[in-house]
């Protein structure tokens, strides 16, 4: 089973900037994306979470982005899916800590960083904001 000392040797690896926030927690800054991804070693599950960006409120538009997301998670998102939480669109994903490797972690941390940069446009088209650019 990975330890928290594996799972930051992993970090170290990938060369990623981080801090461990609270003990087995970490906030990790990627390399393709600005968007802080949240690591957490809890018990026998990895969680990793990225906040997105903040959802307004949606109105009519609501059901085109849920749509949207639902088709992405099936079709183009390879590690985790995309959820709402709180009025904030995030992705995530769970690994087991028994078979975790190296590969499987830095796959779903890249995979959720490509899902999210590559998919900021459309959604921010949905729910009308401005893309930052």
């Amino acid at each position: 089973m990975v330890t928290r000392e594996d799972l930051e040797s992993f970090l170290i690896r990938m060369d990623l900037e981080y801090e461990e926030v609270d003990p087995g927690m970490f906030l990790v800054r990627g390399r393709n994306s600005s968007l802080p991804v949240v690591v957490h070693h809890a018990d026998a599950l990895l969680i990793i979470r990225m906040k997105v960006m903040d959802l307004p409120e949606m109105g009519e538009n609501a059901l085109e982005l849920y749509r949207t997301l639902l088709v992405l998670n099936a079709t183009d998102v390879v590690h985790g899916a995309y959820g709402i939480e709180e009025n904030e669109l995030i992705l995530s994903d769970t690994l087991e800590m028994e078979t975790l490797d190296f590969l499987e972690l830095q796959a779903s941390i890249e995979s959720m960083e490509l899902a999210a940069t590559g998919h900021m446009e459309r959604i921010r088209a949905l729910i009308g904001a401005e893309v930052e650019g």
